[in-house]
């Protein structure tokens, strides 16, 4: 029998229903919170769906697979390239880089979760007979163990009420027949005595008494003649049969209250398994609250969750995760700081003191590679003559006329943070609901001059010494001795998505026209397009206006003692005008600027100070 089921089931799987070959290609894979989405190589192969880091990395193992028998595709409802495939409680987010590509890979693997041999109607023709099989055989098994060993079970007793049946019913069939019987020969003897009646009436006897007496005796031996003979005829014994019935009877009598037994126990049986089933329910009930309530606070890792205009955590939980990232990328960059210090105190230097200079406060100028131009020459020298060499110049010219004004009078800047000599002022500016607000900040450093400043401000060998804030930068292209363009990328602070900068930084002296007043260094840095970096997907693009003013103010030594770093005093001016883009809610953006920027400062300022400290000083 299992042969031919064997066979009539090969007969009817179609060739059309066999699983399809091999199939890959590249899709970005949601990784964690801190990487986002990352390209990876996506192989279906038969109702298995696996990953591996590249297509080149195949013959090292995959990354981690799924089956698809019971997994679930659902397109993202805003997210017109991304669809989601979910077994219990493991997801995977997935984005193709167009809708199109996006719809044929649901369909693709819709068609193989339907031919992967369950929920097809091949899979019923395939395993029909073995399911109808098996659940009779557990039906079975069920009952039987679920019977109570006792007795018989109750299938068993319901068999004999059937054997019982069929005895009764033959027995009531016997009796039945031999009643009826009874009540035709009853009703044969009465109408043969009337009719001996009627025969005397109509013709008396002479004879003595005796006689007719006999002729009486004769009639009544015919009628128990009979019924003798009807006994003979029928063959039943009357007392044996009604015998038989009562104990036929009785037995139905014992298994119905054997049954009832059975019945009342299987009910307390059940009713344990109610009471266990409600408390199980109770349970569920009380876990699903506890997940509604679980599913009401921030859940990390996840792209529905991240800075977007779809993010389904809201702005009070944004800002609290955010505050958490920066917390943590503080203690991680405190530990650092005290490992370097750690390290620095176990290497012996000697530095110099001080340097000798010219005691004349302006007379003795360092050698620089600018010659005594105006500003505009200066920007415009051989040296300094690339592409964006007008862009530059309109640069520094806002710089200097607007950034260097005191804005103390100023209603629409408001101080937000005063910390000694450092003061940080911040004007409200949203366009397009993204803010875009103009930050200035205003310091003096002792010991360190506006050349020194800006050299390690803008000389990208020291940037990862006192930058926290950058995952990594890279040189895109030299203009100049004075000019790159940077490509930068700083660190995620989830939820918000990461961002990337590409910029031109410059680093320029402007000399003073007065003989009274400072030379001023300035370093800016200010956004720019680059065909080789164009805006990826993985980050948003920022676009910044960045300027570090410095000016070195020089109090006299006594006598002809010489200059020392305790006579030199930066002032400082920093100003940074940002478009962040993306979706980040105002006031994260600007509870963040507030908290960084005046840390930014201090932390560089202490490091200028740090590595300039007994080194020859750079005017």
């Amino acid at each position: 029998m299992s042969d031919c089921c064997s066979s009539g089931s090969d007969e009817d799987l179609d060739p059309e229903l066999e699983l399809l070959d091999e199939l890959g290609g590249t899709l970005s894979k949601w990784t964690n919170y801190i990487h986002g989405w990352q390209d990876r190589w996506i192989v279906l192969k038969g109702n298995i769906l696996s990953y591996y880091r590249s297509a080149d990395e195949k013959e090292y193992g995959c990354r981690g697979s799924i089956c698809l028998s019971k997994a679930v595709i659902t397109p993202h409802e805003f997210d017109e390239c991304r669809f989601d495939i979910s077994v219990n409680d493991s997801i995977w987010y997935l984005r193709a880089e167009h809708p199109l590509l996006r719809q044929q890979w649901i369909d693709t693997i819709e068609l193989h979760k339907a031919e992967s041999g369950y929920g097809s109607e091949s899979s019923l023709r395939r395993h029909g007979s073995l399911l109808s099989l098996t659940s009779a055989a557990s039906g079975l098994s069920t009952t039987s163990a679920s019977s109570f060993k006792k007795g018989y079970s109750l299938r068993e007793k319901l068999a004999e009420m059937e054997t019982f049946r069929d005895i009764l019913c033959r027995q009531v069939d016997t009796l039945q027949k031999y009643f009826d019987n009874c009540a035709d020969i009853e009703s044969k003897d009465e109408l043969h005595r009337d009719k001996v009646s009627d025969d005397e009436e109509d013709f008396p006897t002479s004879r003595p008494d005796g006689d007719y007496l006999l002729n009486n005796n004769n009639s009544s031996k015919e009628k128990l003649f009979s019924v003798d003979s009807l006994k003979d005829s029928l063959g039943i014994d009357f007392k044996g049969e009604a015998i038989t019935f009562k104990a036929t009877t009785a037995g139905i009598l014992s298994t119905l209250s054997h049954c009832i037994d059975i019945l009342v126990k299987r009910e307390d049986s059940w009713q344990r398994r109610l009471d266990k089933e409600i408390e199980r329910r109770r349970r569920a009930e009380e876990a699903y609250k506890a997940a509604l309530t679980e599913l009401k606070k921030p859940h990390y890792g996840g792209p529905d969750y991240e800075e977007g205009p779809n993010s389904l955590i809201n702005e009070e939980e944004f800002f609290d995760a955010v505050e958490a990232a920066l917390d943590k990328h503080d203690q991680i960059e405190e530990q650092s700081q005290a490992e370097r210090s750690r390290v620095s105190r176990q290497i012996s230097l000697t530095p110099d003191t001080y340097s000798s200079i010219s005691t004349q406060k302006y007379s003795t100028k360092p050698h620089s590679h600018t010659s005594s131009l105006s500003s505009v020459d200066l920007i415009s020298a051989s040296d300094d003559v690339h592409r964006f060499s007008a862009q530059v110049e309109e640069m520094v010219q806002s710089h200097m006329t607007y950034s260097l004004q005191d804005v103390g009078g100023d209603a629409n800047w408001q101080l937000v943070v005063e910390e000694g000599d450092m003061k940080v002022y911040r004007r409200e500016v949203e366009e397009n609901g993204i803010v875009l607000d103009p930050l200035k900040a205003t310091h003096a450093v002792r010991g360190v001059t506006g050349h020194e400043v800006c050299h390690y401000f803008w000389d990208t060998a020291f940037r990862n010494d006192w930058e926290t804030t950058v995952e990594s930068f890279q040189v895109v292209e030299t203009l100049s001795d004075k000019a790159v363009i940077i490509h930068q990328t700083h660190k995620r602070v989830w939820p918000a998505s990461q961002r990337d900068v590409l910029y031109v930084s410059i680093i320029s002296k402007i000399l003073s026209t007065n003989e009274n007043d400072p030379d001023t260094w300035l370093v800016c840095n200010f956004s720019v397009d680059h065909d080789g970096y164009p805006p990826s997907a993985r980050c948003i693009r920022a676009k910044i206006n960045v300027a570090m003013i410095c000016q070195t103010l020089i109090s006299p030594p006594e006598g002809d003692k010489e200059i020392t770093r305790d006579n030199i005093l930066c002032k400082i001016t920093y100003v940074a005008n940002v478009n962040p883009g993306g979706w980040a809610p105002a006031s994260v953006l600007r509870a963040v600027a507030k908290r960084e920027y005046p840390k930014f400062l201090k932390r560089f300022t202490s490091y200028v100070q740090e590595k300039t400290n007994g080194e020859a000083i750079l005017f």
